[in-house]
């Protein structure tokens, strides 16, 4: 039999309090016993002896019980209450995902309709807005997707960090953006592929909440051994101290929410891959690190130390603007970087 927490503690209030009863009286008897052998009184001892230890246990044997039992009711009821929340939300999840998101595919055929009979200016611009809203409250049933579908449990696989980071940053690779990335070849987490939500929100953040003419965006990945670690800057006004500091507290008030919920997708899902997420913003932009758990490389993949580095900005591409000029310099050993 394999003893552990769930064994002792696991078991109900009245088998732990007469439980903790019979150890205690014996532990008292067995005490008092040696005493008097040291003592050379055993002749003369008597169970009556030890009446005022079995009493003082089995008093606070009846305190145990009364305890666990109380703390066992609390723990059912919180559990129920759990329960019911969970179940609210999916329900609630499901009807925004589904039910709203048709309607809002019927708000924007209709729109889709009006934009062949409206001519003014002005109309169109209504229309724009009607478009760009929907867009995003579809982009937010797409995201409470991803997070109501990913799994809590620890994830058991490895993936390759700076693959996942040049995939994002794929997606925001255009005109108006200068990205470089900084990456190893290969730098193993330990993750699963849900991994790629939250490295892309990020990279969508850096560009999307970014009002200058050329949007920056600096990507690297390290590595120490222990963890592999991503850190995107980006030259955006940053994120508000109030919303990193609902993050903080995980805890969003009326006074006090986070304008959107990609930052939460990027704080959950990096912890149920077991990372960690950084914010740091100044006057320049601001900084999001996140860090992972090292995993070993697989068994099929050498190990070679070299930098990928990738540089594309708005001022390097072709006069046609449908290139992108992308420069990629590879090193290879210690102390030699190829330009």
């Amino acid at each position: 039999m394999k003893l552990g927490p769930d064994t002792v503690f696991g078991r109900p209030p009245r088998s732990l309090a007469v439980g903790y009863f019979c150890l205690g009286s014996a532990l008292v008897v067995a005490t008092d016993l040696a005493l008097a052998l040291r003592a050379e009184a055993l002749a003369t001892w008597t169970p009556v002896q030890a009446a005022v230890g079995v009493a003082f246990v089995a008093l606070s044997s009846v305190a145990l019980y009364g305890a666990t039992a109380y703390q066992e009711r609390r723990a059912v009821a919180a559990q129920s209450e759990l329960d019911t929340s969970n179940q609210q939300l999916q329900v609630l999840s499901r009807v925004f995902r589904h039910n709203v998101r048709n309607d809002l595919n019927i708000i924007q055929g209709y729109a889709d309709l009006l934009d062949d009979r409206v001519d003014d200016d002005r109309s169109q611009e209504f229309l724009q807005t009607i478009r760009e809203t929907t867009d995003d409250v579809v982009e937010i049933s797409e995201k409470l997707r991803v997070i109501e579908e990913t799994s809590a449990a620890p994830p058991t696989g490895r993936v390759n960090l700076a693959d996942s980071v040049r995939n994002a940053a794929t997606d925001v690779d255009r005109a108006d953006v200068s990205l470089t990335i900084d990456a190893p070849a290969e730098a193993w987490v330990r993750a699963d592929a849900s991994i790629k939500y939250p490295i892309r929100e990020v990279f969508e953040n850096a560009v999307t909440h970014n009002d200058e003419s050329v949007r920056r965006v600096d990507a690297h990945v390290t590595e120490n051994g222990t963890t592999a670690c991503l850190e995107v800057r980006d030259n955006g006004p940053g994120i508000p101290d109030d919303e990193q500091a609902v993050l903080r507290a995980e805890e969003e008030t009326p006074l006090s929410h986070a304008s959107s919920i990609g930052l939460w997708l990027v704080k959950w899902m990096c912890e149920t891959q077991g990372g960690t997420v950084g914010f740091e913003t100044s006057d320049d932009g601001t900084t999001v690190r996140l860090r992972f758990d090292a995993a070993e490389d697989p068994p099929s993949t050498t190990s070679v130390d070299r930098s990928v580095r990738r540089d594309t900005s708005a001022d390097r591409r072709g006069a046609g603007g449908d290139e992108t000029a992308t420069t990629e310099a590879v090193a290879d050993g210690a102390g030699d970087e190829g330009g």
